[in-house]
């Protein structure tokens, strides 16, 4: 059982990552043809949704991590 959480973890961690840099490109196609800046905003997307998936995957692995030291100690 506890293969399959963690495989279910790491599906929604790829999830996240896929739906986060997705929003940031389509938001920044939005505002470039919203403003006609062509690669400007689709750029600056990009950049924010790896970003913020980075950081997301970070907290989302974070507790696992801690985990493993924690049964290392004992």
């Amino acid at each position: 059982m506890r293969r399959w959480q963690s495989a279910l973890r790491l599906i929604g961690i790829g999830w996240y990552v896929a739906g986060s840099i997705l929003l940031g490109v389509l938001a920044g196609l939005w505002l470039d043809s919203k403003f006609d800046t062509k690669p400007l905003f689709v750029v600056a997307g990009l950049i924010l949704g790896i970003i913020v998936a980075g950081y997301g995957v970070y907290r989302m692995l974070l507790p696992l991590f801690k985990n493993s030291q924690n049964k290392e100690d004992s």
